[in-house]
């Protein structure tokens, strides 16, 4: 699939689950704990939620101004997104493969966002993380969108059983990042898995 095409259909996707959070198909997480796939979270914070097929969006404002992604068993081969499949035209994509250094996770995830529009994506603070005794790590993120407003976030990631989980949470810089990042970064401190 071409980089285009693959943006193409990565952007698709992200307003079928923006038409899906307008629409009767999310449900409310209020805060306390949430079960989302195999995971447990602890949240301090109000969202809207809309499932697909192993991802849920997540969302307090709408996903313009804050957006939680929740990818669960991503399989090797698979882009760590779930937008496509490796193929032998184009080896060097965003896919996930078992065993993977936390560095190479990250660039991957990084990859995968610019191949999503988003721009200028940098992280910093890779670090070691433990999600109840699953080995994982966490990163910080930083990119502008396709007109430029600035935003930030978090990601956190780890393969239990030979599949990857990922959390990525981006807001604005302005306002909306600093208001929640410190509840943010308790709920990806909480994670556990659960199944």
């Amino acid at each position: 699939m071409s980089p285009a095409l693959l943006r193409a259909a990565l952007l698709a996707a992200l307003f079928l689950l923006l038409a899906a959070c307008a629409g009767t198909g999310g449900r409310l997480q209020s805060a306390g704990e949430a079960t989302v796939f195999d995971m447990a979270l602890q949240t301090d914070l109000d969202w809207a939620r809309t499932r697909a097929t192993r991802q849920e969006l997540w969302t307090i404002d709408g996903a313009p101004l804050n957006q939680l992604n929740i990818i669960s068993k991503v399989r090797p081969g698979e882009h760590v997104f779930l937008g496509a499949r490796e193929r032998r035209s184009r080896p060097d994509g965003p896919w996930f493969r078992a065993g993977m250094r936390p560095d190479e996770v990250r660039d991957v995830m990084l990859d995968a966002l610019r191949g999503a529009g988003w721009a200028q994506v940098d992280s910093e603070g890779l670090r070691p993380a433990n999600f109840g005794g699953v080995p994982g790590l966490r990163f910080d993120l930083s990119m502008a969108n396709g007109r430029g407003l600035r935003y930030r976030g978090m990601a956190a990631a780890a393969e239990r059983d030979g599949r990857l989980n990922l959390l990525v949470w981006v807001a604005p810089e302005e306002h909306y990042y600093p208001r929640d990042a410190a509840a943010v970064d308790r709920m990806f401190s909480s994670l556990r898995f659960v199944r």
